[in-house]
């Protein structure tokens, strides 16, 4: 950390460190988390080869970046903030204007690069002050000399950018467009929002560089054969491009085509069958992601990761996804019922009755008391109106609540019926509140069908799911799940909704600290 003063020494600390700072960002990078963090930033190799590629930016080298990267591999740090800042310092001219999926994420990295700019240590080596019109984090200026220098735009990729581009018309250094994860991962499964993303990219980010040359850098975790990435590198927006792809569990052949420096120092103390190593033992061990590509794992946040997850985000490899999504052989089968914990019904009622609409369902789950796992136990279909609606519900309530058959210390209390609080749903809750007798709870799907069949995937992938052996639907209850698509093209899909709500209240940890189980 630098110090104030008139001595030698200090000017000749401050001297080293500012050369140091505008020829390596990973030097700047390490000096100013350092500050900012009151820690070292712990370096590998892949935040090298990030820094080498910034690098090249800024001396105009390469025009257009795009890096694929893991989340969780600091990429926001070093490639956002730090090039912003970075930016500055290389010229106080410099205008960036900085995307990302959330309004907020953008305006988190934007108030810390401009923490930067304005902290003792930075203003020692690079003098300069935050216009004092301009102080608010989605928009703020630097001032030189008391002079309007360059600044900082940030907000969604969605977001309104008006009266601002990024760069300027002179030649070299003048600034960038930075992209940071433009699509959350959720996104990777609506066809709506990657089209709205790459629509933006094509339009308002393309119109909002001051210079055709002004660099474009996008940071991000592949989702999605297309998102932007994809669509940029089927020649959907014009330029020059550079690609870099980090995949989190990487093979020989890959660690023979990083730069030689690099190569000696790739982790290869840990090793699987196959001679592959983790891109960053320290953070992601190998062990850790080997059970992710077989479906088994979690990330760092404890979401269970899908193989399609796995390629897609962290081996920047997504993988074409049509019908099949579920696969027939995911599903365990019991002959016999073990201990349950409890049991639940989960209803999903349909619209119309007319011959293709989806059918009402009725089915009832449970948890293993020794294996956690759900256990689908009876499932009823039809194409039910009101009224008779309301008698399967009840009558199938009966069914499973006859303690004589159902004794609740093998199979614990029949607990609740949950049924989709929309249409016919919502009449037949208020119908059955009325009549009381059955504990009925609405539930709302805040998510779209698609998205909530690739949030239970990792469980069904890891055989949590156990279904009966024989039952007479259940061949017709594994072909709806297996015809599934992402198009809608499938032709019913009711039994699949029950079961991913009976998946992700019965396994999900995330949702066993929510609303559901609260309520049970």
């Amino acid at each position: 950390m630098l110090t104030t003063g008139s001595d030698p020494d200090i000017s000749i600390e401050r001297g080293i460190a500012k050369y140091k700072c505008e020829r390596d960002h990973l030097f700047f990078t390490r000096y100013f988390f350092k500050h900012r963090q009151g820690q070292k930033f712990i370096v590998n190799w892949h935040h090298k080869l990030m820094a080498i590629y910034v690098d090249k930016v800024i001396s105009g080298e390469i025009e257009n970046l795009i890096i694929n990267v893991s989340p969780g591999s600091s990429k926001t740090e070093t490639i956002v903030i730090n090039l912003i800042a970075r930016g500055m310092a290389k010229n106080p001219m410099a205008r960036f204007l900085h995307l990302s999926y959330s309004d907020d994420l953008a305006l988190l990295n934007s108030q810390a690069a401009r923490e930067i700019v304005i902290s003792d240590e930075f203003k020692a080596l690079w003098p300069m002050e935050i216009a004092s019109d301009t102080k608010a984090k989605k928009r703020w200026n630097v001032l030189i000399n008391g002079k309007r220098g360059g600044g900082v735009y940030a907000t969604s990729l969605n977001g309104q950018v008006t009266g601002f581009r990024a760069g300027h018309m002179a030649p070299g250094w003048q600034g960038a467009i930075i992209i940071d994860d433009p699509l959350k991962p959720e996104d990777a499964f609506s066809k709506t929002k990657l089209d709205a993303a790459n629509r933006k990219l094509l339009t308002t980010v393309k119109s909002r560089r001051a210079n055709p040359k002004t660099p474009i850098v996008i940071i991000m975790q592949r989702i999605s054969e297309g998102d932007p990435t994809g669509f940029i590198e089927q020649g959907g927006l014009t330029g020059n491009w550079t690609y870099v792809k980090i995949p989190a569990l990487m093979d020989q052949d890959y660690i023979k085509k990083l730069p030689e420096e690099l190569q000696a120092e790739v982790d290869q103390s840990v090793k699987d069958e196959k001679d592959r190593v983790s891109y960053w033992e320290y953070k992601e061990p190998l062990k850790d992601l080997m059970e992710m590509e077989q479906g088994r794992g979690a990330d760092q946040k404890g979401n269970q990761i899908s193989r399609h997850v796995f390629s897609s985000q962290y081996q920047q490899q997504p993988v074409r996804i049509g019908g099949n999504i579920i696969k027939g052989q995911y599903f365990r089968r019991w002959t016999l019922l073990p201990k349950l914990k409890y049991r639940k019904i989960y209803a999903d009622t349909a619209q119309k009755t007319a011959e293709r609409n989806d059918y009402s369902v009725f089915a009832v789950f449970g948890e293993g008391v020794d294996d956690g796992k759900c256990y689908l136990i009876d499932i009823i279909r039809g194409k039910w109106e009101s009224p008779e609606l309301r008698r399967q519900a009840i009558d199938f309530w009966n069914k499973h609540k006859n303690e004589d058959q159902w004794s609740p210390d093998t199979y614990g209390q029949l607990r609740k019926m949950l049924v989709e609080d929309k249409s016919s749903g919502t009449g037949l809750v208020q119908d059955i509140k009325a009549r009381g007798g059955i504990p009925v709870t609405g539930i709302e799907r805040d998510k779209d069908k698609y998205t909530r069949v690739m949030d239970a995937l990792p469980y069904l992938e890891n055989g949590e799911v156990v279904i009966p052996e024989s039952a007479p639907w259940v061949s017709e209850y594994i072909a709806e799940h297996e015809a599934f698509t992402s198009d809608d093209t499938h032709l019913h899909d009711d039994q699949v909704d029950v079961t991913m709500d009976a998946i992700m209240d019965i396994l999900s940890t995330q949702n066993k600290l929510k609303t559901w189980e609260r309520l049970a």
